[in-house]
């Protein structure tokens, strides 16, 4: 047991290590930028379906479901559902641990295209999944999110649908209140503050990162995982894994 203890000790020292690496960081922020300019996270599948999510920040999330343990993940934009699948499956492999045998994954989006759907609802994991269609920010979806959470212990939220400043600000106000203490809330692309992106309604200044920021002011029982951002170095979330207390 001592080497096991020892082994996560001297993780945890050489990720402490990486906040102070400036070279380190520069040249991650750089591979990023052109990473997603590539539109390389477009590239990756879970279990069959599109998952459009870079390979990094997918390992983060299966250390966070293993160590939440939540029961119920919601994630607001499901595009191909890869990431539904993939939280699913997640589940299930907790279930299988002695996690939660009824854990489930609550997928909200505008628009669910019918070819998407169909994929998703023939897939094996999709007894683990619930579809809503519907803005995010509406005040339908949000009553029937809160009335779906009501029969879950522990919540974890994934936003990952318009990246506007606006529209994440509104369903942090929304949804954040659901996450359980212990749990996170995901809030992705924030990586759109550091890099201009064109024929987009969000950038600098407006988007996921700046509404986090907002949020924060006023949400103390929430904090970035700074350790998570040191550890990935290469993620569309920088500032984004905030836990709450």
């Amino acid at each position: 047991m001592d080497k096991i203890n020892e082994f996560r000790e001297e993780c945890a020292r050489r990720i402490a290590g990486y906040t102070h690496d400036a070279d380190f960081k520069a040249v991650s922020r750089q591979w990023l930028e052109a990473s997603m300019r590539k539109e390389y996270p477009y590239n990756f599948s879970w279990m069959g379906r599109p998952i459009i999510q870079n390979p990094v920040d997918i390992v983060a999330m299966q250390e966070i479901i293993w160590e939440v343990k939540p029961d119920l993940i919601i994630e607001t934009g499901i595009a191909h559902g890869g990431s539904l699948i993939y939280y699913a499956s997640l589940l299930e492999l907790n279930a299988m641990a002695g996690g939660f045998p009824d854990a489930r994954v609550l997928g909200i989006d505008i628009d669910i295209r019918e070819h998407n759907r169909r994929e998703i609802e023939v897939h094996h994991m999709f007894k683990r999944i619930t579809l809503f269609q519907g803005s995010s920010v509406a005040l339908e979806t949000i009553d029937f999110t809160r009335a779906f959470a009501e029969n879950y212990a522990k919540v974890l939220l994934i936003l990952d649908s318009h990246h506007t400043h606006r529209h994440v600000a509104a369903e942090l106000a929304a949804y954040a209140p659901l996450v359980s203490p212990g749990s996170y809330c995901v809030v992705f692309d924030t990586h759109v503050e550091y890099f201009t992106y064109a024929d987009r309604p969000w950038g600098k200044g407006n988007n996921p990162m700046t509404a986090v920021d907002a949020f924060l002011k006023d949400h103390p029982e929430f904090e970035i995982d700074e350790m998570m951002d040191a550890k990935l170095m290469i993620s569309v979330a920088p500032r984004g894994y905030l836990k709450r207390k």
